[in-house]
């Protein structure tokens, strides 16, 4: 296979500074054909037109000491060789155009010559393989007249244990920030964190997480933004802020900022949250919140950077990615008529489901220990579980009556008063058996977090305003464990398993169907 090279003149490290001592000054371009173990077979020389002269010289000395060197010369057309846009344009051009066989050939390109812009370029040819090479890099020899060494250098980081083992470890490492150090076991879950890690890496674009309430939407959204801060991706702040909570006419003063006397009350001005978020991160959380008049003048702000504040006729800029969380389906809030539907597709790009707690069973334990950790940090005690307490809290909070609907927030709370009822910071039976009680109960309680928001997932709004209150609790139940449940029969053992225990024979999941029936519903809807 032939070895061909591909270098730019170098017009001060190629040029003699004596005449006398052409042999004895180090240059470059000659010294790579000079190398007693590189055989090139081909010198592929690149220079503007007005070195041609030197061009010519370097030529007749390559020839002079390696005469199977054949040496094509290539004007490079740029007249700036500091113009990044410039110099790149032209060596792209003649990347293109150059006829490789990389099954016959084996090309080097030699990046000690040319300015340090005409090395980046070359460099960024080589590793988006428009050049189908590895780089050569030449240094200057201790004694005169030697032609010094060179080393090369193959772009598959995968091929250098070192980098390769230095790269997986950071990349672990940055999973694992975003997991807040849990060492969750959810394959699944695993491998949206990855994911999310490339992208927040990767991108300035908008996020959009999805998930129902208390999914831990905004812990990963501060971490991711710790991430990027962490790796001096970004300068600004995090700005945070619940779009439920500036519904109204204070919503867009809230966002944009305004100007003083721009209305009653403003008695000065206000910068607006993504003033704030400059530099930064912008997450708005429950985005579907939002009115249509502050979605058109978000949309703007995130596509040209610029925005009007309430009563300003002057535009001010802020430079931020966006993040957004909701646990609404924001293309049925299009189908209303109460999302816009070109804010969605611009803050689409890049969307996130996190999965319910219930749906992550392998990480409850994992996050047993976060939280405990937690405590511990806040209060500066230690609290452990006893063996068989432990067992029991695990055992109910991956069981199907554990409907969990808060999620982390849920699971958080019950973790934080078991710890502060603990007597000598240990948690009992007693004091587990009656933590259970209590999240039952609050599940089943009228209006409990989740309840109507079940219920629509299965039935338009208006079926389950026309249910009375006892069958909006019985349903919104049932509905939960079937949605957890494995199978019909699964959820029928669930559902009645005391009843069960009473009977010399089941037949559960009939009951379940029948009842569904009597709401329009089966076992595919809902499995579905």
């Amino acid at each position: 296979m032939k070895t061909v090279v591909i270098g730019m003149l170098g017009i001060t490290l190629d040029a003699m500074k004596k005449r006398g001592d052409r042999w004895l000054q180090w240059r470059p371009t000659v010294a790579v054909c000079r190398q007693e173990d590189l055989v090139v077979d081909r010198f592929e020389l690149l220079f503007q037109p007005r070195f041609k002269t030197l061009a010519g010289q370097i030529t007749r000395d390559i020839e002079s000491v390696s005469p199977e060197t054949e040496v094509r010369a290539h004007h490079i057309e740029f007249e700036d060789p500091w113009d990044f846009e410039e110099v790149y344009g032209a060596l792209h051009d003649f990347a293109t155009k150059y006829d490789f066989k990389p099954g016959k050939e084996q090309y080097l390109v030699h990046i000690t010559t040319g300015t340090h812009v005409a090395q980046i370029c070359q460099f960024l040819l080589t590793e988006s393989r428009h050049i189908p090479g590895r780089l050569l890099q030449t240094s200057p020899p201790k004694t005169k007249g030697q032609p010094g060494s060179y080393s090369i250098i193959d772009l598959d980081l995968s091929k250098y244990d070192r980098i390769a083992s230095r790269f997986r470890l950071e990349q672990s490492e940055s999973r694992s920030f975003l997991k807040s150090g849990i060492a969750t076991k959810n394959r699944a879950f695993n491998k949206l964190i990855e994911r999310i890690e490339q992208v927040a890496i990767a991108s300035k674009a908008p996020l959009l997480l999805m998930g129902p309430t208390g999914a831990g939407k905004s812990q990963l959204a501060r971490r991711i933004y710790e991430l990027k801060k962490l790796r001096k991706q970004i300068t600004g702040r995090f700005v945070e802020v619940n779009c439920a909570t500036i519904r109204g006419d204070g919503a867009m003063s809230a966002l944009f900022g305004h100007k003083k006397g721009a209305f009653t009350g403003a008695v000065g001005p206000r910068e607006g949250l993504l003033r704030e978020a400059n530099g930064g991160v912008l997450f708005l959380d429950e985005i579907g919140e939002l009115g249509l008049e502050e979605q058109a003048m978000l949309l703007r702000a995130i596509e040209e950077g610029r925005f009007l504040p309430v009563g300003s006729d002057r535009e001010v800029e802020s430079d931020f990615q966006l993040m957004s969380g909701t646990n609404r389906e924001l293309h049925e809030a299009v189908a209303k008529g109460t999302f816009r539907d070109d804010l969605l597709a611009r803050i689409n790009l890049w969307t996130f489901q996190l999965p319910a707690l219930r749906d992550r069973t392998e990480d409850m334990e994992p996050n047993l220990e976060y939280e405990l950790a937690r405590w511990t940090e806040r209060s500066g005690d230690r609290i452990t579980f006893s063996k068989e307490a432990r067992k029991l809290f695990l055992d109910f909070a991956v069981s199907p009556a554990a409907t969990w609907t808060g999620n982390f927030r849920d699971f958080s709370a019950a973790v934080e008063r078991m710890a502060t009822l603990s007597d000598g910071g240990r948690i009992t039976v007693p004091l587990v058996r009656e933590e259970l009680d209590r999240l039952r109960a609050s599940w089943q309680r009228p209006g409990a977090a989740g309840g109507d928001d079940v219920l629509v997932r299965f039935l338009d709004e208006a079926t389950v305003a026309s249910l009375d209150l006892f069958d909006r609790v019985q349903l919104a139940e049932v509905l939960r464990v079937c949605s957890t449940a494995k199978s019909l029969s699964d959820a029928g053992r669930t559902l009645f398993s005391e009843s069960r225990k009473r009977r010399t024979s089941t037949n559960d999941a009939d009951r379940v169907r029948k009842y569904l029936a009597r709401f329009e519903l089966s076992w595919s809807d809902i499995a579905g």
